[in-house]
């Protein structure tokens, strides 16, 4: 693990006064951290250093091909004063998939959890306490080569910033509304879909856009071939109980292996509840609120924890579910999750990481 220079800025910005009206992701605190890789000598020169702006060369190879990748986790303080993480080795884990698909040389685990605790370490005062608010954490690497010419990038940063934020959605855990898209797709199988890439969100964009202008706060994704199969929404992934049982797609290499959704899986199943992982049509959803068996819908993701929904369109069918409520396990699942996350409930799990 390599020892990493901490700068303090010697210019403190002005912390939030009123912590409800943070928003998300628009606030970023004092200091960032950057690491640096180079063909031959790997990733070297940890360092936290004031946030500032960073200088790139105009044919720096991320900005023309693509090659970038992040993660988004949360820390949070707890109300006997401790700073919890979440799960962060899942997140490690995923990075380090995510880069071996887009060709990024994965940054060593220990030094990125290093990295993260002594990061949040310096900026600790900057977590928030409020209910419903975390510190927002950014890790992402870009590639930094002076290069047109398509292929892997021989240099790269990787970097670490930090935003106090509130809720995700504006209304918190009041039900959203999702458009079901039938005529853009967002990824296919054998492509980026389940890396953590800019990519991939910019490809959904459109759709987005779409859905807003109807009244729809995100998009859920159809499979890309057949388009006849739920994968995921824009920033979450999703899940269903049908008939008694919770259902979620199953990963199939284009859909996001969230944490969050892992850890609604495993709570299901340790509350002895049926939770299954398969493929869902989107015409077994529709006859399912037809005939009731729909009983409730919600999005897992790091961001918004746990996102209830409580009306799903496809084309002209609009599906009001749980009365367009929140259901009891979304419910017992985000005051689970949330619980756990803030140390107001046991850790039975061994899921939070504390920092010190």
């Amino acid at each position: 693990m390599q020892e990493i220079q901490i700068t303090r800025t010697a210019q403190p910005k002005e912390k939030p006064a009123d912590e409800s009206k943070l928003g998300f992701g628009n606030i970023f605190t004092d200091h960032m951290f950057i690491m640096e890789y180079h063909e031959g000598q790997g990733w070297h020169a940890p360092r936290i250093e004031p946030y500032h702006p960073i200088a790139l060369e105009p044919s720096a190879m991320v900005f023309h091909y693509a090659q970038e990748m992040f993660e988004g986790m949360k820390a949070y303080h707890t109300e006997d004063g401790r700073v919890l993480l979440f799960r962060p080795e899942r997140n490690i884990a995923r990075a380090a998939n995510t880069c071996e698909r887009l060709c990024i040389p994965p940054v060593p685990q220990e030094d990125f959890m290093n990295a993260l605790k002594t990061l949040i370490s310096v900026d600790k005062d900057w977590i928030p306490t409020q209910p419903g608010t975390s510190l927002y954490i950014r890790p992402f690497i870009i590639a930094t080569d002076s290069h047109l010419g398509v292929h892997p990038s021989h240099s790269y940063l990787f970097m670490i910033i930090l935003s106090p934020s509130g809720a995700y959605y504006a209304g918190g855990l009041d039900p959203v509304k999702i458009w079901i898209e039938d005529d853009y797709v967002r990824a296919v199988r054998g492509g980026i879909g389940e890396a953590k890439a800019g990519g991939n969100y910019a490809a959904s964009l459109k759709a987005q856009v779409k859905g807003e202008k109807e009244g729809y706060a995100q998009v859920l994704w159809l499979d890309g071939v057949e388009r006849r199969y739920i994968e995921e929404v824009g920033s979450m992934n999703i899940f269903f109980k049908i008939g008694g049982k919770v259902v979620t797609p199953a990963l199939n290499g284009s859909i996001l292996p969230g944490v969050t959704r892992a850890t609604c899986l495993d709570l299901c199943r340790a509350w002895g509840m049926d939770a299954e992982e398969r493929r869902v049509s989107v015409e077994e959803l529709v006859a399912a609120a037809r005939d009731g068996s729909l009983e409730e819908c919600w999005g897992s993701g790091t961001a918004a924890v746990i996102s209830p929904v409580g009306t799903l369109r496809y084309g002209d069918e609009v599906m009001e579910i749980a009365g367009g409520g929140i259901g009891p396990v979304s419910q017992k699942l985000y005051d689970t999750v949330t619980g756990i996350q803030t140390g107001k409930f046991p850790d039975e799990f061994g899921w939070t990481v504390e920092v010190k």
